[in-house]
C-alpha cells in the first residue's frame, strides 16, 4: 500500500466462525493478510451468537507485529473492572495497544435473553459511564472509587498498570443523537454507515469530519468485472429479503431502520454505492462496487469531507485485503496530485 495519510485508520474485520475446527487458522490468516496489506487493525465482533472477542483479540495480537484488534465492547457482557484488567494484561504481555468499539445495542432479543431491557437512549448513558470507568481504572495509579448511576466501585490500584501510550483508542456508533452525544462526552471517534457522497463539484459531507464509516468495497479494472464479482458473492434472494425484514422488526437501532428503508441504489445509476448485500441480509453495511477509478473517486470524496477512519466489511477472499488497500492508495495518490482542487476531485 502507498504511504497512508498520517491520520488515516484502516480496519479490516475478522470473519465470524463458519467451521469451528479451522476457525483458529481463519483468524490467523485474516490478521496476517490484513497487516501485510497495510491495515492498521481489525474489528472483532461480539454478540450472543459468536465466539468470545477477547480470545480472538489475543490470537490477533499473537500473530501480528503492529496491528490493533478493534474489540466490540458491550456492557452487558462483562464488568468494567474485568475489561480494564484484560486491557492492562494485554499491554503487559504484548506491549501493544488495542482499540475499543463501544456498542450500546444489539438485537433486542439478545439483550432480553441476558435480562437487559434498558431503553435505547439510556443504553448510551450506561455505555458512557462504563467507558469512563474503564478509563479511570487504566489511568489512575492509586485506588479507584467510583459512584455512578450504573456502576459503583472501590478497588485498589489496577495490576498490572497500563502505560499511558497503550491506553485504548475509542470508537462508537454515531448514527443516533444519543450515540453522537456519547462520542462527544468520551472523545470517541463516531462511526456510521455512510450515505452516498456528494457528487463532484457539490461540496463535501461535513457530518463525516473527524469520524469514521463502515462499508465494503469490490473494485476491479472495469465496472462490468466488479459487478460480476458482486452479484456472485451477494445474489438477491427472497429468503434474504425476508430475513432482513425480520431482523429489522426486532431491532431498535437507528442505523438499521435507516438502511432498511434505503433503495438498492440510493446514489443513482452512476454511483458505486450499493445496498444489495444489506437488503438481502448478507452483511451489515453498504458496498462500493465498480471500476478502480469510480470507487477511488467515491473514497476521495469521503476523505475530502474529513472522514479518516474506515472499517471494512469481512473479506470474502485473501486477495480482498490487498485489493481494498490498493483502492485507498489510489485515492490518496489522486488527492495528493499536483494542481488538484476539491471541485475537481
Amino acid at each position: 500500500m502507498a504511504e497512508e495519510a498520517p491520520d488515516l485508520r484502516l480496519f479490516a474485520t475478522i470473519p465470524p466462525p463458519a467451521h469451528p475446527g479451522d476457525y483458529l487458522e481463519t483468524v490467523r490468516r485474516a490478521a496476517r493478510h490484513a497487516e501485510a496489506a497495510g491495515f492498521g487493525g481489525a474489528l472483532v465482533y461480539s454478540d450472543n451468537n459468536t465466539v468470545d472477542p477477547w480470545v480472538v483479540a489475543q490470537e490477533v495480537l499473537a500473530v501480528t507485529e503492529d496491528f490493533a484488534p478493534l474489540v466490540a465492547l458491550q456492557p452487558v457482557y462483562a464488568h468494567p473492572y474485568a475489561i480494564a484488567k484484560k486491557i492492562a494484561t494485554y499491554g503487559s504481555l504484548y506491549g501493544r495497544r488495542i482499540a475499543l468499539n463501544l456498542v450500546a445495542g444489539g438485537a433486542v432479543g439478545d439483550l432480553a435473553a441476558l435480562g437487559d431491557h434498558t431503553a435505547h437512549d439510556e443504553r448510551y448513558l450506561r455505555l458512557t459511564e462504563y467507558a469512563q470507568l474503564i478509563g479511570r481504572l487504566l489511568a489512575d495509579s492509586g485506588p479507584v472509587t467510583f459512584e455512578g448511576a450504573y456502576y459503583r466501585l472501590r478497588t485498589p490500584p489496577l495490576v498490572p498498570a497500563l502505560p499511558a501510550h497503550l491506553r485504548p483508542e475509542l470508537y462508537i456508533s454515531g448514527s443516533s443523537k444519543a450515540g453522537q452525544q456519547a462520542a462527544e462526552t468520551l472523545g470517541a471517534i463516531p462511526v456510521r454507515y455512510p450515505e452516498p457522497s456528494a457528487a463532484p463539484g457539490e461540496g463535501t459531507r461535513d457530518d463525516l469530519r473527524g469520524g469514521g464509516v463502515r462499508l465494503g468495497i469490490i473494485a476491479r479494472d472495469t465496472d462490468r468485472e466488479a459487478w460480476a464479482v458482486a452479484q456472485e458473492r451477494f445474489p438477491a434472494s427472497r429468503a434474504g429479503r425476508l430475513a432482513q425484514r425480520a431482523a429489522r422488526s426486532v431491532s431498535d437501532s437507528h442505523w438499521v431502520e435507516r438502511l432498511s428503508a434505503a433503495d438498492e441504489f440510493p446514489g443513482g445509476p452512476d454511483s458505486p454505492y450499493w445496498m444489495g448485500p444489506f437488503l438481502n441480509y448478507a452483511t451489515y453495511c453498504p458496498y462500493l462496487v465498480g471500476s478502480h477509478e469510480k470507487v477511488e473517486g467515491e473514497i476521495m470524496r469521503y476523505l475530502d469531507g474529513g472522514c479518516r477512519t474506515f472499517i471494512m466489511d469481512t473479506a470474502r477472499d485473501d486477495h480482498d485485503y490487498a485489493a481494498v488497500s490498493a483502492v485507498f492508495a489510489g485515492a490518496l495518490a489522486r488527492l495528493a496530485g499536483p494542481g488538484t482542487t476539491s471541485a475537481e476531485r
